[in-house]
């Protein structure tokens, strides 16, 4: 206890700076914290709120830079359009026309699976896409790459399925146009050969000629052959080379069985050697209708058809059956 009547001398306040540090990610904040022997010291509540406060600028600066340093770099190209071709069109020419970046090379990559392996074969009608969207690139990202990638595929599979389905109808289409041609060319060189356009025709099918018209031999009554030979098997059917009528049908002698025509234009067809006969005397027939059947009757040496045509109907009046059916356009 101090003597009485005196005052207790004060001491004197010494005052304490402290500094509170708070940062996270690298940043902090240094905050000044006064203090003082006896005196009162900064609510915490209020540190608490200017630290808090501090870290969460600092998180979000930290965040911000490191989202712009990661964002992913995308290159941007042309919208795609679908170009068609044009008579005249080749590609360096509507690679020029249409601005295409990388010029009829780069036209030509990403439209191969359309245009096929030649890029100088296009044709007008051929959908060709300008500016087609390329893959992305993303750096660190695998995903889109391979999303990218797979897309390409399905695009190009696509595209080789359309131009396979065109193919096909294409190959379909000029298969029947290739097949109805060649069904009329069949036909008309059917007609030629038998000459049955022309109203006349053979009266044997696709058979050979064996002895000719004119032949000398000992072995005929005249000292050579009034006819010509059709090689043919027994049996097969014979033919009436022109419309007219039947003026004998029967044995012949030495001919065998035989029919005899008047043809429209006069002169008379006779059929030699048959093995049956399919018309009668006074029956009209017409181009093309069977007369009988080929055979071995009469003299002969082996199955044919002996062929004469006359300018009556009895022997001795023949001409040269060949040179008569040439004549109204049969091809033998």
């Amino acid at each position: 206890m101090p003597a009485k009547g005196k005052h207790r001398r004060p001491k004197t306040q010494r005052f304490t700076r402290s500094i509170a540090v708070a940062g996270t990610g690298g940043a902090a904040l240094a905050l000044p914290l006064m203090g003082a022997a006896g005196a009162h010291a900064a609510p915490a509540q209020s540190v608490s709120q200017s630290v808090s406060q501090a870290a969460s600028q600092s998180v979000a600066q930290t965040v911000s830079e490191s989202a712009v340093q990661a964002a992913p770099v995308t290159r941007k190209t042309a919208a795609a359009k679908t170009y068609t071709v044009r008579s005249g069109d080749y590609l360096s020419k509507i690679a020029d026309d249409q601005d295409v970046s990388g010029g009829w090379q780069k036209l030509y990559q990403d439209n191969r699976a359309a245009v096929g392996d030649n890029p100088s074969l296009i044709h007008p009608g051929l959908k060709l896409s300008i500016g087609k969207q390329a893959a992305t690139g993303t750096t660190g990202s695998s995903g889109s790459s391979s999303s990218a990638s797979s897309s390409g595929s399905s695009s190009s599979k696509s595209s080789k399925s359309a131009k396979s389905s065109d193919s096909k109808a294409s190959d379909s289409k000029s298969s029947t146009s290739s097949s109805a041609s060649s069904s009329k060319t069949t036909t008309q060189a059917a007609e030629s050969s038998t000459g049955a356009s022309s109203g006349y025709q053979l009266p044997v099918a696709g058979a050979s000629v064996g002895t000719a018209y004119h032949v000398a031999g000992s072995m005929w009554s005249s000292g050579y052959h009034t006819g010509v030979d059709f090689v043919v098997p027994t049996g097969t059917s014979l033919k009436a080379v022109g419309a007219g009528t039947v003026v004998s049908a029967g044995w012949g002698g030495a001919y065998g069985n035989q029919v005899v025509i008047k043809l429209a234009d006069g002169y008379y067809a006779q059929y030699a050697h048959l093995s049956q006969l399919s018309v009668s005397a006074g029956q009209t027939v017409t181009l093309g209708q069977q007369v009988g059947l080929s055979g071995a009757t009469g003299n002969v040496t082996g199955p044919h058809l002996h062929f004469e045509i006359r300018t009556t109907p009895d022997y001795g009046s023949d001409v040269d059956p060949i040179a008569y059916l040439r004549s109204h356009g049969v091809s033998v």
